[in-house]
């Protein structure tokens, strides 16, 4: 049978008409489109999967139960991982800004994720107590480091390579792989004797390591031309003044309040797992949670990031709703119906549909902003939104601390309840499409 050419693959996956085929790049990528797309795609399914493997939420705090580490040091996991790579953007930026090709910029980020993922195997296999604790924050801090890297140098390569009716379908497809990827994987797990679930976290993070390589190995092969480098200024004093777009540009500002209220999609989610922990539901949690959040990314992924391409500001709009009203369901019938609540089903059903609502949001901010920005200013834009959210991000999670005097379902629909202010606040948002 003849191998499919790259050219082949995209004509299959991309699905877009010849006038709008290289919109927003020039005529010299507009050549590389079909190859840079598929190696592009592969790359984002690897580091996603691979994300996937190293959950905060899940993966590294069994792995801290099984070395002894106290819970103190697991608190931190989440906040570690996601404000770690958001709060250094603004000053890495003002260096990124400085190189007209970009994408080698991704692909030491991924090599770096690799080999911190690595250290953490070692230090799994070497370290007990307080001292892998402090060891694990250690290495997860410069893992986040380099996914800040990652995280600015993506969305630019991406503007300057990919046509713009197709960047929410590549993210889509890419996401919806990975989710069928984390499915299987969850599968395997909930199959595997429970005496050997440690050593199963193991070959989760060895296998994280391989698809960093991999990705950062298909990633090297994009062709990527030299791009603007005006205002490339090193300096955390230049990088602290581009905060000053958050009002001069109002349409970006506006983004960035939206975005700071859809970050309930991803605060809520981890009380979900709570609730239903508490309930002390007959099935094996890690694997079933897991396997819920792999497939609503495999179903819902590939219909948002087309939904984005046609309009990302009403993919905010939806996807913010439906984590309210999700986060109102569970409220009540945590409050009025305690059968439903302890029932096999319900608890993983609502979690699910929050990953297909966090899904629209991630898709739909993501193309959004990617579409806002042309040029250089996307470097900036990305890098002042990210900082600004990881400041909040922090802030935000503090809600968390309230726990003494809101039960888990109260926090639910306290995050849950943002989500409604930000569809309002999506709904008046600039068209970008």
């Amino acid at each position: 049978m003849k191998k499919a050419s790259k050219e082949e693959i995209y004509d299959r996956l991309a699905n877009v008409e010849d006038a709008r085929a290289c919109e927003a790049i020039d005529n010299d990528a507009c050549k590389q489109v079909p190859g840079n797309f598929v190696f592009m795609l592969i790359s984002q399914v690897f580091s996603k999967f691979a994300d996937a493997l190293l959950n905060p939420k899940v993966t590294l705090p069994w792995l801290m139960q099984g070395l002894g580490v106290s819970s103190a040091f697991i608190a931190w996991l989440v906040p570690i991982r996601e404000s770690g790579s958001l709060l250094p953007q603004l000053a890495i930026a003002s260096y990124i800004r400085t190189l007209s090709v970009r994408k080698w910029v991704w692909v030491v980020g991924a090599l770096i994720q690799a080999l911190c993922i690595a250290a953490m195997v070692t230090i799994a296999l070497t370290l007990t107590g307080s001292q892998a604790g402090w060891a694990l924050v250690g290495v997860l801090s410069v893992f986040s480091l380099a996914r800040g890297f990652n995280s600015i140098a993506a969305k630019d390569v991406l503007g300057k390579v990919i046509p713009k009716s197709q960047r929410g379908n590549i993210s889509g497809l890419a996401a919806s792989m990975s989710g069928l990827a984390t499915l299987l994987f969850a599968l395997i797990l909930a199959i595997m004797p429970e005496s050997i679930q440690y050593q199963a976290v193991l070959i989760a993070l060895v296998l994280g390591f391989t698809m960093w390589l991999f990705a950062a190995g298909f990633y090297s092969q994009i062709v990527e031309y030299k791009g603007a480098t005006d205002g490339g200024k090193n300096g955390l004093k230049l990088a602290l003044s581009k905060l000053k777009l958050l009002y001069q540009e109002r349409s970006f500002g506006h983004f960035v309040l939206t975005r700071a209220l859809l970050l309930c999609s991803a605060l809520s989610a981890p009380f979900y797992i709570v609730l239903a922990s508490q309930q002390q539901l007959n099935l094996p949690l890690l694997a079933i949670f897991m396997a819920v959040s792999g497939g609503a990314s495999l179903i819902s992924a590939p219909i948002w990031g087309r939904l984005s391409d046609l309009s990302s500001k009403l993919v905010l709009m939806v996807s913010a709703a439906l984590v309210t009203i999700n986060g109102l369901v569970v409220y009540l019938v945590a409050q009025h119906d305690n059968a439903l609540l302890k029932s096999i089903w319900f608890l993983p059903s609502m979690y699910f549909l929050l990953s297909v609502a966090h899904q629209g949001v991630r898709l739909g901010r993501k193309t959004y902003l990617v579409n806002l920005a042309q040029g250089n200013q996307r470097t900036d834009y990305v890098s002042v939104s990210n900082t600004v959210i990881g400041v909040l991000l922090l802030l935000l999670g503090s809600i968390g601390f309230l726990d003494s005097w809101l039960s888990v379902s109260g926090l639910i629909v306290t995050y849950s309840l943002l989500g409604l202010v930000g569809a309002i606040s999506a709904a008046f948002l600039a068209e970008v499409e």
